[in-house]
C-alpha cells in the first residue's frame, strides 16, 4: 500500500500546481496584454485559450521528453472526451446552455472536421512532423479568421479599464504582472512534471497500459481548468462562455498541443497506439459529432441532454475498467449500453414532437 501512496501523492500535487499555475500564468498574461494594447478579442482567442489549455500542452510536452507517447496522446483524447461529456454535461445541469446560431454553423463543424482529420492522420499508427505542420498552421489560419472576422463586423474593443490604466506608469503593478508570468510558467513546468513521473510510476506499480491513466487520471486534472471556469461560468449565466470555452479548448488541443507533439517528436513522428486508433480517437469524433444535434435541437443544451450526457462518461470510463481488468461480459455490456442510449434517444424526439404539438 504504501507503493502506491507516493505515486498518488504526486499526481495529486501535481494537478494542485497545474491549476495554480494555469490561474496565475493567465491573470499575468491578460494583463499584460491589456496594458500593451492588444485587442480584447486576440487575448481571448490567444491568450486565456492557451492559459486553460496550458495543462494539456505542459503534460503533452514533458510526456514526449520522457519517451511516453501514449501519455501525450491519451492526454489530449481523454480530455477531449472529459469536455464534451462532464464539462458540458455538468455546465447543463446547472442551468440548460442557450447556443449561439455561430457556434452550429462555425465552430462545430470546424471541431468535427478537425476531429476527423486528426484519426485519419493518425491511422497509420504515427503522426508524422509533416502532420504537426498542417495542425499548427490550420491553427493559424484559424486565429487569422477570428480576427478578421471581428474586424468585418467593424466590433471595437473596450476601453481599458481604470486600474489597467494606472498600471501602466505603475513599476510595482508591471513587477507583479511579470512576477504572476514567471510564477505561472513555474507552477505548470513543475507540475506536469510531477503530475507525468506519478503517473508513469502509478501504471507501473498497477501494472496497466499508461493509456488508460492518461485517459482517465491525468486527462481529468487537466481539464479541471475547463471545467472551473464552465462551472462558474453557468452559476453567472453566461452560457456562451461556459460553451464556447469546451469548443475553443477542444479545437486547441488538437491543433496546438498535438501539432507541437508531433513537431517535438522529430521525424519519427508522435507514436498513437492502436487501442487508441480503433476506441477511443472514433469516440472522441462520435462525442464531437453528437454535439451539432444536441446544440440544434432546441437551440440549447437541456438539462436531460446534459444527464445523457454525464451518463455517457461513466458508461465509458466502466468500459475502460472492464477492458483494463479483461472481464467476459465485455461484448454484453457494450450491446446494452447501445440499447440504454437508444432508448434515451427515442425519449428525447418524443419528448420533442410533444412539445411541437403542444405549442
Amino acid at each position: 500500500m504504501s507503493d502506491f501512496l507516493f505515486p498518488i501523492i504526486e499526481i495529486f500535487f501535481g494537478i494542485i500546481l497545474l491549476f495554480a499555475g494555469g490561474e496565475f500564468f493567465i491573470q499575468g498574461a491578460i494583463f499584460l496584454s491589456l496594458i500593451l494594447g492588444i485587442p480584447q478579442i486576440v487575448i481571448g482567442l490567444t491568450v486565456v485559450s492557451l492559459g486553460t489549455s496550458s495543462p494539456e500542452l505542459l503534460v503533452s510536452l514533458s510526456s514526449i521528453l520522457k519517451g511516453s507517447d501514449s501519455l501525450a496522446a491519451s492526454n489530449v483524447i481523454g480530455s477531449n472526451i472529459f469536455n464534451v461529456l462532464v464539462v458540458l454535461g455538468i455546465s447543463s445541469l446547472i442551468t440548460p446552455l442557450k447556443v449561439k446560431s455561430r457556434i452550429v454553423r462555425r465552430d462545430v463543424p470546424l471541431l468535427m472536421a478537425i476531429s476527423c482529420a486528426v484519426w485519419a492522420m493518425s491511422s497509420t499508427g504515427l503522426l508524422t512532423l509533416q502532420a504537426g505542420v498542417f495542425l499548427i498552421f490550420c491553427l493559424i489560419l484559424n486565429t487569422m479568421w477570428e480576427i478578421n472576422t471581428i474586424n468585418e463586423k467593424g466590433e471595437e474593443t473596450k476601453d481599458a479599464e481604470p486600474e489597467i490604466e494606472e498600471l501602466k506608469d505603475n513599476y510595482k503593478g508591471k513587477m507583479n504582472i511579470l512576477l504572476k508570468l514567471v510564477l505561472g510558467i513555474f507552477l505548470l513546468s513543475f507540475g506536469s512534471n510531477t503530475l507525468v513521473n506519478g503517473s508513469q510510476t502509478l501504471a507501473t506499480l498497477l501494472g496497466v497500459n499508461e493509456i488508460v491513466i492518461g485517459l482517465t487520471i491525468v486527462a481529468t486534472g487537466t481539464s479541471l481548468p475547463e471545467l472551473v471556469t464552465s462551472i462558474i461560468a453557468a452559476f453567472k449565466g453566461k452560457t456562451d462562455l461556459a460553451i464556447g470555452n469546451v469548443i475553443g479548448s477542444n479545437l486547441l488541443n488538437q491543433l496546438l498541443i498535438l501539432g507541437s507533439c508531433s513537431i517535438f517528436s522529430g521525424f519519427k513522428g508522435l507514436v498513437i497506439e492502436q487501442s487508441l486508433i480503433k476506441v477511443d480517437l472514433p469516440f472522441m469524433v462520435l462525442t464531437t459529432f453528437a454535439c451539432l444535434p444536441i446544440f440544434w435541437s432546441k437551440g440549447k443544451i437541456t438539462r436531460i441532454e446534459g444527464f445523457i450526457l454525464l451518463n455517457l462518461y461513466i458508461f465509458y470510463i466502466l468500459d475502460k475498467i472492464l477492458f483494463l481488468n479483461e472481464f467476459n461480459f465485455l461484448f454484453e455490456f457494450r450491446i446494452g449500453l447501445l440499447i440504454y442510449f437508444a432508448l434515451l434517444i427515442v425519449f428525447l424526439i418524443v419528448q420533442e414532437k410533444l412539445k411541437f404539438s403542444n405549442s
